[in-house]
């Protein structure tokens, strides 16, 4: 096992022999790492915290922390992340509060660049890009393929559907729409389909076509949103794309950016 000798490892700790401890590394108890794990330097990890394989961790990130929300007393929750991440330098990932779940998840394949902050309970699907500084309040989910871009904010229990785009400097307070690219430059707004992230990803031009339909009736100023799903619903057609585009609506707890 290839751990530097300025690291401490806890005894409890459980590293699979192929991890990498980098210098000055604190890893706690009840850490799980999984084979072909990079933790670079100055990583510092709580447990119980479950890594998965060929991650790596930059410099100065630190993982698993108690959380910051006050309610939380020191009773025992949880971290979890997957295969494949990029954790990079200064990343803070909390573990989840009794309140929320007791878990704080990322999934797999995902970039974490510099400074992002995870915050308690929060939930990060996979092939997520989360820009530099990019703060998750508590109890925000991320869902799959969404990136969202650096100096961004997400409030405590909002979405963030998949394959959406959010622009820079966005302050996210209700839902963002899956497969949309929305921005907020004073109030936030859903510029339609996120037409570039979905070809590149090979969706037909058909379904963006049908996304961007939905998307022009949501916006329209002559129709509610109870009004724009009907009209959604009869000018069809109703895509797989667009009927979760249609049910991410109808569970919205704070709202939707339109």
């Amino acid at each position: 096992m290839a751990i530097h000798p300025t690291a401490i490892v806890d005894a409890g700790a459980e590293l699979h022999p192929t991890t990498e401890g980098g210098p000055y590394c604190v890893i706690g108890a009840e850490v799980r790492v999984g084979a072909r794990t990079r933790l670079m330097g100055h990583i510092f990890i709580e447990g119980p915290t479950s890594i998965g394989e060929d991650n790596i961790f930059y410099p100065f990130s630190s993982v698993g922390v108690a959380s910051q929300d006050l309610k939380y007393h020191g009773e025992r929750t949880e971290t979890q992340i997957g295969d494949r991440n990029k954790i990079r330098e200064f990343v803070t990932i909390h573990r989840g509060t009794e309140g929320g779940g007791g878990v704080t998840r990322i999934g797999s394949d995902n970039l974490l660049m510099a400074y992002c902050h995870i915050a308690h309970d929060a939930d990060v699907g996979s092939h997520c890009i989360l820009g530099n500084a990019t703060t998750l309040a508590g109890h925000v989910t991320i869902e799959d393929w969404a990136i969202v871009e650096a100096f961004s904010g997400v409030h405590q229990f909002c979405r963030v559907g998949r394959h959406s785009f959010v622009g820079g400097y966005s302050v996210i307070t209700r839902d963002v729409l899956p497969y949309s690219m929305t921005v907020t430059p004073r109030d936030a707004k859903a510029y339609g389909a996120n037409k570039v992230g979905l070809k590149r990803r090979e969706f037909s031009s058909a379904t963006v076509d049908a996304l961007q339909t939905a998307f022009r009736l949501l916006s329209s100023d002559e129709l509610n949103t109870t009004q724009a799903i009907e009209q959604i619903r009869t000018e069809g057609p109703v895509t797989p794309e667009v009927q979760q585009l249609l049910e991410f609506i109808a569970s919205a707890r704070r709202g939707i950016i339109k």
